[in-house]
């Protein structure tokens, strides 16, 4: 009875250890993604699908670099919600140098487990803005407008939320809104924005290891020592679309697509048909990624309308310039949707006025060639002899032949007689007759 008492009592020691070294042993890896671009739907769907992934595949923590100008509001909240009900903790380091968690960005970097910067960073602008119509340039978005209000209060109070859950200063947080204050990484850390400073990724490791945090009334105690990395990267699709998810780029290929097929349609066996219908192509691809205004599309082929119809009415460049205003207002007016205050975002001016300019030109020098066609006299046929020179080879008096761009013509002299050998020039045809006088 006593051995198998010791005996039982050894294997039981024996599980008790067992199961104290699985729970104390190192975890499996740490998963790595970075988001360096701005927010929008591709940026949303490939952090969601990270933070999916990582926890099924069983790593113990998320860390991401962020680096990004801003982007859409809508995608923000998405990828927020996803990281404050992240099964796993998530660490956001904007980093290295240079970097930059602005607008939207700030948002992800305080909604995380962990936030860290690296010297030299800056967090904040969170002011939000309507893309569409975009402002003129030099003008200020109307602070009193009563629409713009109830933005700003509902993006301060989630900024507020973000904070007052991660345990961050609710008070800059809404100043990042508000006012559109931004700090750097020294200062987000005194005013209690974000936890750790890290000028690597290396040091951010060192720092992690052995930290302590707070998750559903838990304390978890992170790893991150000779713990292995798994990097998550963007797939091909969503490299793509992410490169088309940038309203310029899309801007450019819609416009080129439009006028590529023209070109293609009215000059057959152009080449350049093929290459519209990819441009094209590419540009509905963004557009459905991003929120457009049908308006916008509409104002964009009527003015392609009107600068091809000009062509074939002698309007003298009126549709032409219809068309430009009608380009400019779609060009403006493309895109319709509620983002953070980025520059990165939003169909760039000098984009506009480029495109703009460059077909405009395009088309003026095509309707004004047109017309020094139209009035330039025929150089084909019998009407192009009109005007030409030639010999009397009888005297014409007032009829007889004569000799004209290497052929025999019968010819009425207006002034005869003329001598054999005089010189002629032919003032018009009647019944395949040729008028001449003398010259």
């Amino acid at each position: 009875m006593r051995l198998r008492t010791l005996v039982g009592l050894v294997c039981m020691s024996l599980g008790v250890a067992l199961v104290l070294g699985q729970s104390q042993a190192q975890p499996s890896f740490i998963a790595y993604a970075e988001l360096n671009s701005s927010i929008n739907p591709i940026t949303k769907d490939f952090l969601l699908r990270v933070i999916a992934e990582a926890h099924r595949d069983g790593a113990s923590l998320l860390l991401i670099r962020l680096d990004t100008p801003g982007g859409l509001l809508e995608s923000t909240k998405d990828m927020v919600t996803a990281i404050l009900n992240s099964p796993i903790p998530i660490v956001v380091w904007v980093g290295p140098a240079g970097a930059r968690a602005a607008s939207a960005g700030a948002f992800i970097t305080m909604a995380a487990d962990i936030a860290a910067m690296a010297e030299g960073t800056n967090i904040g602008s969170s002011t939000p803005i309507s893309l569409s119509p975009t402002p003129s340039e030099g003008e200020q978005p109307n602070q009193d407008d009563p629409a713009r209000k109830k933005i700003l209060e509902s993006v301060s109070s989630e900024a507020r939320k973000i904070a007052e859950k991660r345990g961050r200063s609710k008070e800059w947080a809404e100043k990042f809104v508000l006012e559109g204050k931004s700090l750097t990484a020294k200062e987000a850390l005194q005013n209690n924005i974000i936890n750790l400073i890290a000028n690597s990724r290396e040091e951010l490791l060192k720092h992690l290891d052995g930290y302590e945090l707070q998750r559903d009334g838990q304390t978890v105690r992170l790893q991150t020592a000779g713990v292995p990395f798994k990097t998550y990267e963007r797939t091909f699709k969503e490299q793509v679309m992410n490169y088309l998810a940038d309203p310029n780029v899309v801007y450019l290929l819609l416009t080129i697509g439009i006028y590529a097929l023209i070109a293609e349609l009215f000059t057959p066996g152009l080449g350049v048909g093929i290459w519209g219908a990819i441009c094209l192509l590419l540009a509905l691809l963004g557009l459905q990624v991003l929120p457009v205004n049908v308006a916008g599309v509409a104002f964009i082929l009527l003015g392609a309308a009107l600068m091809v119809i000009d062509l074939f009415t002698p309007t003298h460049l009126a549709l032409t310039i219809g068309g430009v205003i009608s380009l400019l207002l779609g060009s403006f007016m493309l895109f319709n949707f509620e983002s953070f205050e980025a520059p990165a975002l939003g169909i760039s001016p000098v984009n506009i006025f480029v495109t703009v300019g460059t077909i405009t030109a395009i088309f003026v020098f095509m309707v004004t060639k047109w017309l020094l066609i139209q009035r330039k006299p025929v150089a084909t046929g019998k009407e192009g002899m009109i005007g030409m020179v030639g010999t009397a080879r009888d005297e014409l008096n007032p009829t007889g032949m004569v000799f004209v761009m290497g052929e025999y013509w019968l010819a009425t002299a207006i002034d005869g007689p003329i001598k054999p050998g005089e010189a002629v020039r032919v003032e018009r045809i009647e019944n395949g007759r040729l008028i001449v006088r003398r010259t």
